[in-house]
């Protein structure tokens, strides 16, 4: 009896796939970070740069970033009250500093208790691992920011930094 070959490869294709995604998620990779999930903040934060993981910051920062929307980072973002308190609330419940949080402890390892930082560049964990980047690699003309994560770590939107 002869076996189909395409099933069989789509098959394979996708076990081994699934074994992938498996065998990164069990080794504990010190580099993720679970992406938004969240439909409105993908869309109102993603819409201007990379909706950043909440748990790469305290709740503190988002609490002070959402109260402070008129003026991020320059431009203003405000929002209606409604939409701004729905995303306020997830990006708190799912901050660095909440329950459940695997790896934020050690992005977050070095902030000042109490302190309410607002830009993960300037976090002591992301200075020391990004130390070695050369400052002509940062205003390259496809990277601008240090806040363009995906640049460089191009599944940066599915959660894993990573070079």
């Amino acid at each position: 009896m002869r076996i189909p070959q395409r099933p069989l490869a789509i098959g394979l294709v996708t076990l081994a796939f699934s074994a992938l995604i498996l065998a990164r998620a069990q080794a504990g990779d010190r580099h993720f970070f679970s992406p938004v999930a969240d439909p409105l903040v993908k869309e109102e934060c993603g819409g201007c740069h990379l909706a950043f993981p909440p748990s790469m910051l305290p709740a503190r920062s988002w609490q002070r970033m959402m109260g402070e929307l008129d003026n991020h980072f320059g431009d203003n973002a405000s929002l209606d009250p409604a939409t701004a308190e729905k995303i306020r609330s997830y990006l708190v419940a799912n901050a660095g500093d909440a329950a459940g949080q695997r790896y934020s402890s050690k992005l977050l390892k070095g902030v000042v208790a109490g302190a309410a930082p607002q830009r993960i560049t300037q976090l002591p964990k992301w200075v020391s691992e990004h130390r070695k980047v050369p400052e002509w690699e940062w205003r390259h003309k496809d990277v601008r920011s240090k806040a363009n994560c995906v640049a460089c770590h191009t599944a940066a939107e599915q959660g894993y930094y990573e070079e």
